[in-house]
């Protein structure tokens, strides 16, 4: 490894996506590429594709489209019901509370696109499909969400200052099937929340809307006993509040996203290290993370070989290394080029401030 003298600074914390003809390539055409300087793992390359038929990857999500159905259809009964009810009994809260959850059916119709979108396979003009959608969608839905919200905790402080009587007991009744709707739809998105940022950002909608049907009923059974009409826009702000600070995590990991960040889970220094442990390997540069799904993630580096080796990779080095990042990090895009000690002296990427 001391042939390799020169240092090329840290490399380690590049985070952007870069047309440099290392791998912002599309899945459709391989023919003409240089394999002798653009190494990839499985054929001959670092992309790992376990064998499967066509360019989808092992990592590939469960679908959730029988429960985006399930609650977009649950959540439109609702909201249909809803304004019925209030037309019926000429109740301005149930019809506002009507229009906020048809909301709710427009975001997960946009989580269940983003879905479908990210499973389209590549085309040589969207070269990773659709995936990055998925993170559009759970930033759209973090955005919609504190928006809405702010519009709710806005009425509540002007009925702070004037209350207004509250419907009684009709509006708990509306409130207590919202519970039952919301309820339900979120916990079918509560394990795919988990692991996929989209469906947490749906998760997370619901089950803000079942929170703040909750506090509905509360405050209206607060109100029949005591007479205090200010109790309703005071549970108001509260559950509002605490709905903020859970979307606020939504905002910035999405916001994260969409800004090619390291995803949190994956450490840069990590794989920076465990890449220079690669046989023969003696320094890299130009090395990037970051995510093209909201549960996936590519890597793109340049892995700098001894003089001994040629610049050649040894057999099974790069299969190697791409199966023990998807262990050890879960990056199940990676891509490598292999260049000698003369390739990386004069690389314009070499640089850590060039991407």
């Amino acid at each position: 490894m001391d042939e390799c003298q020169h240092n090329h600074g840290d490399h380690d914390r590049h985070e952007h996506n870069h047309d440099h003809g290392l791998d912002d390539h599309g899945h459709d055409d391989h023919a003409g590429h240089d394999h002798d300087s653009h190494d990839h793992a499985d054929h001959d390359c670092g992309h790992d594709h376990g064998g499967l038929f066509g360019h989808h990857h092992v990592h590939t999500p469960a679908s959730y489209g029988r429960a985006f159905a399930i609650g977009i259809v649950l959540n439109l009964v609702y909201v249909i019901g809803e304004a019925a009810w209030g037309v019926r009994s000429h109740a301005l809260s149930l019809l506002a509370d009507a229009g906020h959850n048809l909301s709710d059916v427009l975001a997960l119709g946009a989580a269940w696109l983003a879905e479908i979108l990210s499973r389209r396979s590549p085309s040589r003009d969207f070269t990773y499909g659709l995936r990055r959608s998925s993170i559009l969608a759970a930033l759209g839905n973090a955005v919609a969400l504190l928006v809405v919200t702010g519009g709710i905790m806005w009425e509540a402080v002007l009925r702070l200052i004037h209350p207004h009587p509250v419907a009684g007991v009709a509006v708990m009744v509306v409130a207590g099937i919202g519970i039952a709707v919301n309820g339900v739809t979120a916990m079918l998105f509560a394990s795919g929340g988990k692991t996929d940022l989209n469906l947490h950002g749906a998760f997370l909608h619901m089950a803000s809307d079942a929170l703040m049907s909750l506090a509905v009923v509360a405050g209206g059974g607060l109100i029949l006993m005591t007479g205090w009409l200010r109790i309703d826009p005071v549970i108001c702000l509260v559950v509002s509040l605490s709905i903020i600070v859970a979307t606020w995590s939504l905002l910035r990991d999405s916001l994260d996203m969409a800004l090619d960040r390291v995803p949190r889970g994956i450490n840069a220094a990590q794989v920076d290290a465990f890449l220079r442990t690669l046989p023969g390997v003696c320094d890299l540069h130009d090395l990037h993370i970051w995510p093209i799904s909201t549960t996936e993630t590519a890597l793109t580096v340049h892995l700098v070989r001894s003089a001994s080796e040629n610049g050649h990779a040894p057999d099974g080095l790069l299969n190697r290394a791409a199966h023990e990042l998807r262990e050890r990090f879960g990056i199940v895009h990676p891509t490598f080029q292999i260049e000698t000690l003369s390739d990386a002296d004069h690389c314009v990427l070499a640089d850590a401030r060039t991407v």
